[in-house]
């Protein structure tokens, strides 16, 4: 039996209800992809390879829960500093995803990744930026199993940081129980049918790829997410 995800379809139906015209590209803020704060995630995790089928998770889940995937790599703009994109790209995004995972060295001199405790408190401070009821910004932090984390960032024991073992099947789960309590929350299908739709996009990324030679702009990336979410709905069903 084909059952309709009312809210969530129609969420994205909505992202993608604007075409690019003949010979336009897409781009983030305007037509396919347009953006809106309180539908933004800012996506803050490792780009490198060990990391990258959890980023690859953490983005799928988020346009299946409804929600656009932001990232300071979507402007492409080589001319403008990294941080100054992040800031920007946060700013205008309601909520935003930490991975703080990578919290030991590496390499020869044994030196860890401080870059997503850098953003995460970017978003930190950007609650309070703004005293307009319902513009506070919301975020979720991602910690590696146990309590390790408190020996490297131990303001964090205020907070409860949601735990996963490293792995797709654990960080999935994570990430959609949070943004299905979201205010901004629709219904969406289950961690385990996210899952297994997953290889999916994993297909559509490993064609984008070999069509981008490896550069894949992220406009691309999420409207392939988003492709794949809408392909793949009719065939979800509750309790699956």
């Amino acid at each position: 039996m084909t059952v309709d995800y009312l809210d969530t379809a129609s969420r994205l139906k909505r992202i993608l209800m604007s075409k690019p015209e003949l010979g336009s590209r897409l781009h983030f803020g305007s037509g396919k992809l347009s953006t809106e704060p309180n539908l933004s995630v800012f996506i803050n995790c490792p780009f490198d390879n060990e990391f990258l089928p959890l980023f690859d998770a953490i983005v799928f889940a988020t346009v299946c829960c409804g929600f656009l995937p932001r990232s300071a790599l979507e402007s492409g703009n080589v001319a403008e500093s990294r941080i100054d994109r992040i800031i920007r790209t946060m700013f205008s995004s309601k909520y935003s995803i930490h991975d703080l995972t990578r919290c030991t060295g590496a390499g020869d001199e044994n030196l860890a990744r401080f870059n997503m405790p850098l953003e995460l408190g970017i978003a930190m401070a950007r609650r309070f930026v703004s005293d307009r009821v319902g513009e506070d910004h919301d975020w979720l932090v991602l910690v590696p199993e146990g309590h390790q984390y408190l020996r490297f960032i131990s303001d964090l024991a205020a907070y409860d940081p949601k735990q996963h073992d490293g792995t797709v099947a654990s960080v999935v789960p994570k990430v959609m129980s949070w943004l299905a309590t979201r205010l901004d929350a629709v219904r969406t299908p289950t961690p385990k049918q996210v899952l297994e739709a997953l290889p999916a996009f994993i297909d559509r990324k490993r064609q984008l790829a070999d069509d981008w030679s490896g550069d894949v702009p992220w406009a691309d990336l999420v409207a392939g997410a988003v492709d794949v979410a809408r392909e793949q709905w009719h065939e979800w069903s509750p309790g699956a």
